[in-house]
């Protein structure tokens, strides 16, 4: 049987954590960061954890990474 692959997009998009959790980016980081102040740009920076409804299905799909 062929080695799995993991989705590329979902492995671009997501970070699995050593405890197993998804982390995901902030949506509103690609442009237009000059009208943004300081600490909305320092904001966007933290990544934080996927809490949807599809966070198991999404782990299925980076299932191949060995986590």
């Amino acid at each position: 049987m062929p080695k799995l692959k993991s989705n590329k997009s979902a492995r671009w998009r997501f970070k699995v954590t050593g405890t197993g959790k998804l982390m995901r980016r902030k949506c509103g980081k690609s442009h237009l960061m000059s009208n943004k102040t300081k600490k909305q740009r320092r904001a966007l920076k933290l990544a934080i954890e996927y809490v949807g409804t599809r966070r198991f299905y999404l782990k299925r799909l980076l299932l191949a990474e060995g986590k």
